[in-house]
């Protein structure tokens, strides 16, 4: 297993403080804030240790409400809101040098049988087709910046093929729209909630950058400050994080500094197996603000 996976479940594993209590820790990578997506599924794991078994995770939606701090650890405090017949509510806290930083509500569901349907997947290349970051970059070594050639070496937990790259190489605008191959870098084990977790964790990376294409712009850009506001994620079928899957994405609206977002991951078979929406912050560095 690669490392950067081994370090993704190592800060997925939460210690356990207290009945509804946990510390998470960060990767020391070098990142000036803690990264969104690793909030999230660690917030998704303290709210899956406290449900019964049998119930899976169908929906949450969160807050960022301050930047973590990467060097020190993060408390996950967990509000067991309700335990009804089919349904388990909770709510999450994260806390960080006594403020909280973030917010989560999350239910949970015991399985049951319904209707079905699917929206139908995107055609595009299968990702044996598709390069890999280190085919990428010795294909385009010359016409990438600095920041976005040592982005795509970095070892992540996360394997992404995008389906197509010609925005990374162009500032001209497009239609906020893309599509991108990924899975966990290893096999991870049998468990759910886990490639819930994982699932959560990856579905931060690209999703506000896509709002950027539209302004022939990409999170490279030193003029730019993003930062994700809010992030929900709906969870519709079982899936493997491990195994690859498209994760379609398109940008719907951008006003008044906010960026929004939209995402559905479908699986091999093309059966939908989740959908995401966020908001975000878009700002041009140019304008005097502090993010509170």
């Amino acid at each position: 297993m690669p490392s950067a996976l081994q370090s993704l479940l190592w800060i997925l594993d939460l210690e356990t403080l207290e009945q509804n209590l946990f510390r998470g820790r960060s990767p020391t990578d070098g990142w000036q804030r803690v990264f969104g997506g690793q909030v999230l599924g660690q917030a998704l794991v303290a709210a899956s240790r406290t449900v019964e078994e049998g119930r899976v995770a169908h929906s949450l939606h969160g807050y960022f409400l301050l930047a973590g701090d990467p060097k020190h650890p993060l408390i996950y405090e967990v509000e067991r809101t309700r335990d009804g017949g089919s349904f388990s509510t909770r709510r999450v806290k994260a806390i960080q040098h006594g403020r909280v930083i973030f917010t989560m509500s999350v239910s949970f569901h015991g399985a049951e049988t319904g209707f079905e349907h699917s929206i139908q997947m995107p055609d595009v290349p299968p990702p044996e087709a598709l390069a890999n970051a280190q085919e990428l970059i010795a294909q385009f070594v010359d016409k990438l910046p600095d920041n976005m050639r040592s982005y795509w070496r970095r070892e992540r937990p996360i394997e992404m093929k995008p389906v197509d790259v010609r925005r990374y190489l162009s500032n001209k605008p497009a239609e906020p729209q893309q599509a991108i191959w990924i899975r966990a870098a290893g096999v991870l084990p049998n468990d759910l909630a886990l490639h819930q977790c994982v699932l959560a964790y990856a579905s931060d990376f690209t999703l506000l950058d896509t709002a950027l294409i539209a302004h022939g712009k990409v999170l490279f850009d030193p003029e730019i400050q993003l930062a994700s506001l809010d992030h929900a994620l709906w969870l519709h079928r079982p899936f493997r994080a491990d195994d690859w899957l498209l994760y379609a994405q398109d940008s719907p609206s951008t006003h008044a500094a906010r960026g929004f977002c939209r995402g559905s991951f479908f699986d091999r078979q093309g059966q939908l197996i989740a959908s995401v929406a966020q908001e975000g912050l878009i700002r041009r560095r140019t304008t005097m603000f502090v993010v509170k």
